[in-house]
């Protein structure tokens, strides 16, 4: 009978365990230098090699050849512990033997001497499941155990472990294994074992395994069965209930059209073909992180990332604010879809609150920019700046004259990232053709010229009239309206400390309690 791939490739040697270098490193160096410990403890989520590294563990103590980080693999202890029968070597699965009773029989028979091996080992799996008296049990041998004994105990909730139990142990975390560590063992097992995939299969059937590569290296068995030999990525999907990458384009080109029709379309189909909406909702999440890290570092894309066009392309449909809104819907829709009627509706209803919380994009503008930092000093302008042009008096639609430019950002109603560009802009000079707004060196970022645009249509939309909008970056006074508003919050904030410290009812709790003032819990009156 053909042995299942996750017991097949189960690693024999430390350099063969995938993604804990870290803890296989601190192992290697303990063996080498004989600085053991009595009581080893291996915390992690399932699949991630820790009943295998507490495997590894024993055979490194009872080689033939010696203690070392480097088992042979062939002598008697070595070959018998890989077969799961070497009679020093006794596994617990605390979840079946959680009384004390089996607790006490286990500690009896350890203080018995080794039969074959150079020390006993005890692996204590799921050890979260012990009562608390077997726990109880438990201690007085963690803490002075016989030489000839090493306790190695695996959990995926350490914090179910008394305390006095975690003292006693040399504590060791696995992480979960990223994707693409998964998705290459995953491609070293079929290419040992003669079967053709496709790349694009491992990759999905790597972000399933959720960290787990024992999880990977059973989906790739059940991969095989369904794609009759072969792994292919139609044929993975269809076995995962993935979503197609076509889909996922779909849904946030249609949710930026605003095309409720075409979004319910998208949905009717995905049901017939009876994909995942749960998995749905986490690929959509995924492509649009994939999306913000293409906007914000296109060059950490790599050329292997999965729908790699099509997260170009909606990088440059939507705007960044847009995709950090359509993350957060989509991880709360995930969420929330057992509570729905059923998935099918939680789903639909995600996609239509990503359509009803779309920004309102505003008219694209022909704004001119500069980012090269201006060679003269501009106009200071903090809050405004000396204008030319006609009109005289408070500064309103059409008027030049006085312009406040802090009130004047009030009133464009701008939303998302080009409120915060004309927040953080200075005004340098205005006529009745153009305006020019200078950026910090701190604060370049938001020149983009998506917000500069939507700045310089509401702009032309305030004073009725085809100005030019024209933004630089560097000089200025620094007082722009998103600065002078910190300003004023941080005099608002000193004001209202020094309020509460002269008043006679806390001057006497401080006096005579020593009481203590803390001034983050002080909040100004609006």
């Amino acid at each position: 009978m053909t042995q299942v791939l996750a017991r097949k490739w189960r690693p024999r040697r430390f350099e063969e365990l995938v993604g804990q270098e870290h803890v296989v490193r601190a192992l290697a160096n303990a063996l080498e230098q004989q600085r053991l410990h009595h009581a080893y403890l291996f915390t992690g989520t399932r699949g991630v090699g820790k009943t295998t590294l507490a495997r590894l563990l024993a055979k490194a103590l009872n080689c033939e050849r010696g203690v070392t980080a480097s088992p042979c693999g062939e002598c008697t202890a070595c070959r018998e512990i890989d077969a799961g029968r070497f009679v020093d070597l006794i596994e617990l699965d605390a979840a079946s033997n959680t009384q004390v009773d089996n607790m006490r029989e286990l500690l009896e028979n350890a203080l018995y001497a080794p039969v074959s091996g150079r020390c006993k080992v005890y692996i204590i799996d799921e050890v979260h499941m012990l009562s608390r008296n077997a726990f109880n049990a438990m201690l007085k041998t963690l803490e002075e155990p016989p030489e000839h004994v090493k306790f190695v105990l695996a959990t995926t909730d350490p914090q179910k472990i008394p305390v006095t139990v975690l003292s006693r142990c040399l504590q060791f975390n696995l992480k979960r294994i990223p994707p693409p560590l998964v998705a290459e063992r995953l491609r070293q097992v079929l290419e040992a074992e003669g079967v053709a995939f496709e790349p694009a299969a491992l990759q999905l059937l790597a972000r399933a395994a959720q960290g787990s590569l024992r999880d990977g290296l059973s989906l790739l068995d059940q991969a095989i069965a369904h794609g009759g030999g072969k792994v292919e990525e139609a044929s993975v999907r269809a076995m995962l209930g993935a979503v197609e990458g076509e889909y996922l384009y779909a849904i946030l080109k249609a949710v930026k059209e605003g095309d409720g029709a075409r979004l319910k379309c998208i949905a009717d189909d995905m049901e017939a073909c009876s994909v995942s909406f749960e998995g749905a909702l986490q690929d959509l999440a995924s492509m649009l992180t994939q999306v913000a890290l293409a906007q914000a570092a296109p060059e950490a894309l790599g050329d292997d990332t999965p729908q790699r066009e099509q997260v170009l392309a909606l990088a440059r449909l939507l705007d960044p604010e847009e995709v950090q809104l359509y993350y957060q819907i989509a991880v709360h829709g995930r969420s929330e879809l057992d509570l729905a009627p059923d998935e099918y509706a939680g789903f639909t209803m995600t996609l239509l609150r990503m359509l009803a919380f779309a920004p309102q994009g505003a008219e694209p503008g022909v704004a001119t920019r500069s980012c090269t930092a201006a060679s003269g000093a501009p106009a200071p302008a903090g809050t405004g700046a000396a204008a030319t042009g006609p009109g005289a008096g408070a500064a309103g639609p059409g008027s030049f004259s006085g312009v406040d430019w802090a009130k004047l950002t009030a009133q464009l109603q701008l939303t998302g990232m080009a409120r915060q560009l004309a927040e953080h802009c200075e005004l340098a000079s205005i006529n009745d053709e153009e305006i020019s707004l200078c950026v910090p060196e701190a604060h370049r970022y938001l020149l983009d010229k998506r917000y500069e645009d939507r700045v310089a249509a509401a702009l032309r939309q305030h004073f009725g009239r085809p100005l030019r909008v024209k933004f630089s970056c560097g000089g200025g006074t620094g007082l722009t309206p998103a600065e002078m508003a910190n300003r004023e919050r941080r005099e608002r904030q000193l004001k209202a400390i020094e309020a509460i410290e002269k008043d006679p009812f806390v001057r006497e709790l401080i006096e005579n309690f020593d009481a203590r003032l803390v001034d983050s819990s002080i909040k100004p009156l609006q």
